[in-house]
């Protein structure tokens, strides 16, 4: 059945794009016919008519002005008198379609909810309005280019395209933003793609109802990272949730994750890990910080530090600012440079990957250049040096295709490029789960996971408290609320005068609370929690809490909760610093009053 649907698709896509041509074979045709038909009408009736006199009738054949006729009508001109207007109506009939269509297009819209928005039509943008079609989603896409050659794939697959500016709040209002559940702006612009987030709030600053996530593409991964930090002392929350993301960041943590450099031990086949990384772009330096990070736990058992080679014509000014902006890595890891060009005559010859008595040093080679076809020579050239070691390259390409499947086809020759790993970073982090999953969303993962963790020590179980199921399975209702539990965090730390911060030692925290901060901040959360289950009409009933009718014992003030209750939300006032270094931040206190305010 998905065989003849693809079939089917595949001729409509065909036929689409072939029908004009037929169309105006046709029309072509048609005119033959009826000018062949009239001069032989004339010669019947003997009339000496022009050529011009008889293609002017022919042609108004189309606009039913010249086809009645008196006497006999020879076969050409009968055909020609009723295949032409029938040509014409198509063409009217296609055009009042179009027009409609886009009329039918803004219609929908209208009534359009819990939509996705997706702001930039790129390769980024294509690839999620196609994931989140096939999951299910409702999709608008706002793009500014008109000739844009994916507007039609886009529509096709069900998508309501807009043309226009992103940063246009009309535009954004026509694309109901107040009704949407997540609007993505992925444009190649940071600025744009900042302003997009601007323009949103204000729109929604006053809305009521289910959240909007807006989901923020920055491309340069440093100012990710700070404006990340800088949005948690945002006043978020309520119906405005704002995410950073770096498809450079991601990149890395997926690339790492499907090509380990290293196993529990820190070992590849017996052997210390030594990772020889090619380009030291955004892609590479997130390598380096992310199985630096991997390495943190293991370097705590072993005393033993990750070996790095980095290649790069700028190695040595790179890992300098890799260093200063990341000073844990010096402690955790032995970066070796080497400085050098690839196309250089040492790079080709390729002695460095040998030590003196002719073993290979490296245990796994990740190459991160910008070009495709350049990373595949590299990897390529690299593969015939490791023929007879059995060293995995991992290599760098856009998207899983094209020079891609070189790699995969291992009909060239059998076995010949089993170590040759092509990774697609686009295909791989411009997916639904991994842009939804952004640090508001880890932290409310992680705020359940601890929850469940501790109710299972106590004794609980899903028969008990259904609340202690995995995070996909849990009801959205309940995953809002931990939502908006991760939004208030900020809010508690600021009534406390704290912040927070990047990770700076990647060591366990530090951070405690005092008792007191403990208890106001507790009384803060419950206080939360009740306005939120309030708002989202849960109402009081002393039975146990019943997820389906939405009614629990605990919607009373601080004062009647039993002690066992105040505890959990002390408890969550404890985990804090601990959840908030599994997504890789710190709480710190701030100096003086005026840090408090601003």
């Amino acid at each position: 059945m998905a065989g003849k649907k693809r079939w089917l698709s595949k001729i409509r896509r065909w036929w689409g794009e072939h029908l004009w041509f037929f169309i105006g074979a046709i029309a072509l045709g048609s005119i033959l016919l009826g000018y062949i038909g009239f001069r032989k009408y004339f010669l019947i009736l003997g009339e000496q008519r022009s050529f011009w006199d008889i293609l002017y009738l022919d042609l108004q054949l189309f606009t039913l002005e010249s086809g009645s006729v008196s006497g006999t009508v020879n076969w050409e001109l009968q055909i020609a008198r009723l295949l032409s207007p029938a040509i014409a109506a198509f063409a009217a009939l296609k055009a009042l379609a179009l027009l409609f269509r886009e009329h039918l297009r803004m219609f929908k819209i209208r009534f359009i909810k819990k939509h996705i928005i997706i702001c930039g039509l790129g390769r980024k943008g294509l690839l999620l309005t196609l994931g989140f079609i096939e999951a299910g989603f409702r999709v608008v896409v706002i793009e500014l280019d008109e000739g844009n050659d994916l507007i039609p794939q886009c529509r096709e697959k069900g998508a309501l395209v807009l043309i226009g500016d992103a940063t246009d709040k009309d535009l954004l209002r026509k694309a109901r933003v107040n009704t949407a559940k997540y609007i993505m702006s992925m444009c190649g612009d940071d600025g744009v793609n900042t302003e997009v987030s601007v323009r949103c709030k204000e729109l929604i600053d006053k809305k009521k109802g289910t959240a909007l996530t807006c989901i923020v593409h920055i491309v340069n991964p440093r100012r990710c990272r700070l404006l990340i930090e800088r949005k948690f002392g945002m006043n978020q929350g309520g119906t405005f949730r704002l995410e950073f993301f770096n498809i450079f960041d991601m990149g890395a943590r997926a690339c790492l994750s499907d090509y380990p450099p290293f196993d529990h031990q820190g070992k590849v086949d017996n052997r210390q890990s030594h990772m020889l990384i090619v380009g030291l772009g955004r892609l590479g330096e997130n390598l380096v910080i992310q199985a630096a990070k991997n390495w943190k736990d293991l370097s705590l058992k072993s005393n033993q530090k990750l070996n790095i080679t980095i290649l790069d014509r700028h190695a040595e000014d790179k890992i300098d600012s890799l260093y200063i902006e990341h000073p844990p890595i010096k402690k955790i890891c032995n970066l070796h440079i080497l400085q050098m060009e690839i196309i250089s005559p040492a790079f080709q010859t390729a002695d460095f990957l040998f030590s003196t008595e002719g073993s290979c040093r490296f245990t796994g080679v990740y190459i991160c250049l910008d070009d495709d076809s350049f990373g595949l020579s590299t990897a390529l050239n690299l593969h015939q040096k490791f023929l007879h070691n059995d060293i995995p390259i991992v290599v760098r390409m856009v998207h899983n295709a094209g020079l891609a499947t070189l790699l995969k086809d291992k009909g060239i020759e059998e076995d010949s490029f089993i170590k040759l790993n092509a990774f697609g970073l686009l295909d791989r982090t411009c997916t639904t789960a991994i842009i939804m999953t952004g640090t508001h969303e880890m932290l409310a993962q992680a705020i359940h996971e601890e929850y469940v963790r501790k109710q299972r020590q106590e004794g609980q179980t899903v028969e008990t408290n259904p609340s202690l199921v995995p995070w996909p399975e849990l009801p959205e209702s309940l995953r809002e609320s931990n939502r908006s539990q991760a939004d208030h965090i900020s809010v508690k730390l600021k009534h406390m005068g704290c912040g927070i911060e990047h990770l700076t030692t990647w060591d366990p925290p530090q951070f405690e609370f005092t008792p007191e901060e403990i208890e106001s901040m507790a009384r803060l959360e419950h206080k939360r929690w009740v306005e939120e289950r309030r708002m989202n009409r849960w109402t009081y009933a002393p039975a146990p809490k019943n997820i389906k009718k939405k009614t629990t014992p605990y919607l009373v003030p601080w004062e009647e909760l039993t002690e066992d209750i105040k505890e959990l939300d002390r408890n969550t006032v404890r985990d804090l610093p601990g959840l908030l270094a599994r997504i890789g931040f710190q709480i710190y206190r701030l100096k003086n009053k005026n840090e408090i305010k601003h």
